[in-house]
């Protein structure tokens, strides 16, 4: 029997888009904060503890909600229920140019790893934890990459890819290298490892970091061409102000900042 609920949802837009999801009477649908868009009259909003799985027990949502932390994310969800006698629509908007990926968990063995910004919404009974990467390379030099998101249940989910969105089917045995920031979700069945790549030049001049996640097959990969913290290194370069982020999956950013003559 399937524990989420079963929503129904339709995706508008090209490169800002947004999901609309439709809600039977007392159905519900799980998102960060900040993300809704619209919703119709009788849809009723409740900030609540954790993932929103009202079955767990108080240790269960202080577990959750301490997981959800470690991630950068808030203590709290927004539950989002119909309490009307038809149904309802709620929308939720991409926070920056890119694409929104909906994927049933059911179909992939019920569990999603993905970036821990990339969440936008889920039915309500999705249980959303991290994944710890159990490597201790992956955990000094993986950057963004080091602490993931797991996506787990029989439900809808809804991630974001920023720019455009590449999915790659792996083989068995089959390795790609990518950066840390560009690795938007994978399927559970995927190996995921940091390796170091170059040499000093490669440290100093190649740009791309010193780190780049390997991902081995089998299994789904989703990978984004324009992760956030590009697009906001970009923006705080051409305004004239100096980007504070750490690069993405590499220790270049106390050494950039001395290089460029900012020793903050």
């Amino acid at each position: 029997m399937k524990k989420a609920h079963e929503i129904d949802y339709k995706i508008y837009g090209d490169d800002m888009q947004f999901v609309e999801i439709e809600l039977d009477p007392l159905e519900s649908v799980v998102a960060e904060a900040g993300s809704m868009m619209m919703m119709e009259d009788r849809i009723q909003m409740e900030t609540v503890f954790g993932d929103g799985n009202q079955s767990q027990g108080f240790m269960g949502k202080l577990l959750g909600a301490g997981k959800r932390l470690l991630t950068g994310e808030s203590l709290f969800i927004t539950v989002y229920t119909n309490q009307g006698t038809d149904k309802r629509k709620v929308c939720f908007a991409a926070p920056y140019p890119g694409k929104i990926i909906p994927l049933d968990l059911s179909q992939h063995e019920g569990k999603i790893i993905c970036q821990k910004d990339s969440f936008l919404s889920a039915a309500k009974g999705v249980s959303i934890g991290i994944e710890f990467q159990r490597k201790i390379g992956a955990g000094l030099f993986g950057g963004e990459g080091f602490i993931m998101q797991k996506l787990e249940g029989d439900g809808m989910i809804f991630v974001h890819a920023g720019g455009t969105l590449m999915q790659k089917n792996l083989m068995p045995g089959e390795v790609i290298r990518v950066d840390t920031g560009c690795l938007v979700a994978m399927t559970q069945q995927v190996e995921y490892d940091i390796e170091f790549v170059g040499g000093v030049k490669t440290m100093l001049f190649g740009g791309e970091g010193l780190f780049f996640a390997t991902l081995r097959g089998p299994g789904t990969v989703w990978l984004q061409s324009l992760p956030f913290s590009r697009l906001a290194d970009r923006i705080v370069s051409a305004s004239g102000l100096t980007s504070q982020r750490k690069d993405e999956g590499s220790l270049l950013g106390g050494l950039g900042r001395m290089l460029d003559g900012d020793n903050r």
